[in-house]
């Protein structure tokens, strides 16, 4: 089903429909996975749209200043956009049990529970009272250097990234990069050219992965490549809040 097909299906509904089994598969092995088509162009051009709305921004990130590479990216206040809101309560309980299931292969604590506005207020009552949702734009010569997302000590170890245009008609290059520095071998790089509308999911920190001792972490980090020409833009979904 692509994106067109979806304006009669519900946030909650598109999300629920994702090949989960498949993306948790994906999740285990390399730390990241494409999750399909999520958004219709209509939602993806009003998300667009908003992004030159100061008001409804918190903040403004200039990549170059703070030396994370090339281009801006915006993180939302609050309210958030009413599609934004629904995406991190319609993928949290997808992405609850591979948290869950990754802690307990190390042996860490799972503080997550079940309910996301309940996280939340967990994040808030420790200090972390900032929204972290964010719409990300480069230009030609843009980048983003390789970096976590981690913003205080309370941490979900997933997110998602959603792209709202069209690659090789609306921009070329920017394609989604991921590096897992792996025990005792070199790096392995991922990447993944977003088409409009689709989402990825990937780690915020670490994965684990089988040891000769049980299970051991192996730290990512993501960023996005040059881009060539046009315009890109992308809409970013972190599941805890800020100090």
């Amino acid at each position: 089903m692509t994106s067109s097909d979806r304006p009669a299906l519900s946030i909650g509904r598109r999300v629920d429909e994702v090949d989960w089994s498949t993306v948790v598969e994906n999740l285990d092995d390399v730390g990241i996975s494409a999750i399909g088509p999520i958004l219709t162009c209509d939602e993806c051009r009003d998300l667009r749209a908003i992004y030159a709305t100061d008001e409804r921004f918190r903040s403004t990130i200039d990549m170059a200043r703070r030396r994370f590479g090339e281009g801006q990216y915006r993180y939302f206040a609050r309210p958030l956009p009413a599609v934004v809101a629904d995406l991190r309560q319609a993928f949290w309980p997808h992405l609850l049990p591979v948290a869950r299931a990754w802690a307990d292969r190390r042996k860490q604590a799972a503080p997550w529970p079940d309910d996301f506005d309940m996280w939340i207020s967990q994040c808030h009552d420790a200090g972390q009272t900032r929204p972290t949702p964010l719409m990300l734009r480069y230009g030609p010569g843009d980048w983003n250097a390789l970096h976590r997302d981690l913003y205080g000590d309370l941490v979900f170890p997933l997110q998602v990234v959603i792209g709202l245009d069209v690659p090789g008609d609306d921009y070329t290059g920017g394609e989604f990069i991921v590096v897992e520095q792996r025990p005792r071998a070199q790096s392995r790089a991922t990447t993944h050219t977003i088409p409009q509308g689709h989402g990825i999911v990937f780690t915020t920190r670490d994965r684990p992965i089988k040891s000769a001792r049980g299970w051991a972490a192996a730290p990512m980090r993501h960023g996005v490549s040059t881009l060539h020409s046009g315009q890109r833009h992308t809409l970013g979904l972190i599941f805890h809040d800020a100090t």
